[in-house]
């Protein structure tokens, strides 16, 4: 059996120069990939009591809403601000150049509710940030944050320090 890195296909240069571009497309293009990293996942939440799954858009709802559906919990979207039809909450967060916004249904998580976040990747750390914010705003604890990878030299999950930070791939630079 492979492992979930081999997966991974990775480009070189891209964006830019000197940056290595980790493409999960390649995961979820083969079923045996898929299974693997959802599967990884899943496992990064044995033990843990939660509730709710939250993802954020877009590649953290592709993981999320699986793991949501195979441990039989509910599944809340966290959108780019202005993509959620109903009254919403939201929370600002730093982008390399500027910033950007991230939006939560006001009742899409009750007070109390446990909660895990869901998404591809931590690079810096910015959007799951924001994201753990608007949990706690509606009342919710974020129980454990999980990725299938992580870029450990842009120091994302300092900005989770106090949290359970779990990733299935940790590549060392950025």
């Amino acid at each position: 059996m492979k492992r979930i890195e081999e997966y991974v296909r990775s480009i070189p240069d891209f964006p830019e120069e000197g940056i290595i571009f980790r493409d999960i497309t390649s995961v979820l293009q083969d079923p045996e990939g898929l299974k693997l990293a959802l599967d990884s996942m899943i496992a990064l939440l044995d033990g843990v009591e939660f509730d709710v799954v939250a993802g954020t858009e877009s590649r953290g709802f592709m993981f999320g809403m699986p793991i949501a559906y195979a441990l039989g919990k509910s599944f809340v979207p966290m959108r780019k601000k202005g993509k959620l039809p109903c009254e919403t909450i939201s929370a600002e967060y730093d982008l390399e150049y500027g910033k950007a916004a991230i939006e939560m249904h006001k009742d899409s998580v009750k007070p109390g509710q446990k909660v895990v976040l869901v998404d591809d990747l931590i690079a810096t750390g910015g959007t799951i940030e924001a994201s753990v914010r608007l949990v706690e705003q509606l009342g919710g604890e974020v129980v454990k944050i999980i990725f299938l990878m992580e870029l450990a030299g842009l120091k994302g999950r300092e900005k989770l320090a106090g949290y359970d930070v779990a990733s299935v791939i940790t590549y060392e630079g950025k």
